[in-house]
């Protein structure tokens, strides 16, 4: 993955709203149609698109594929999402038998799911 990229209504909320949940300010914006944040342990893109910019309508409700960002501890990460103003798209999951894999979702205020994973392989391959 190179960049994901979300849309917004409102890209100052979205800019503001992912300002706060990220720790960081965006390293590139364009006035009034996109920003972009680096993120995580290989500092991967995260764009968001003014969605009047959309090649094609965009659907009423969330939904598609979820990218995972890899955080430290769900629970903890999904608590704060909700109180930052997402809404529950899926709740805490563990996954793999105990293996330690461990996902939730939710949607974001302006229509984007996003997803959250505690996963043993993601913190074994930072250790290479």
């Amino acid at each position: 993955m190179a960049t994901l990229n979300l849309w917004a209504d409102d890209l100052e909320a979205a800019s503001a709203w992912y300002t706060t949940v990220l720790g960081t300010e965006p390293y590139y914006v364009v006035p009034g149609g996109y920003v972009e944040f680096r993120v995580g342990d290989h500092e991967d893109e995260l764009g968001i698109i003014a969605r009047s910019y959309s090649p094609r309508p965009q659907p009423a409700s969330p939904g598609g594929a979820i990218v995972n960002w890899h955080v430290d501890d769900v629970r903890a990460a999904f608590a704060r999402l909700l109180e930052l103003g997402a809404t529950e798209y899926e709740g805490v999951v563990e996954r793999g038998n105990g293996e330690g894999f461990v996902t939730a979702s939710v949607v974001d205020p302006f229509g984007n799911v996003l997803g959250i994973m505690q996963n043993p392989h993601y913190l074994e391959m930072l250790r290479r």
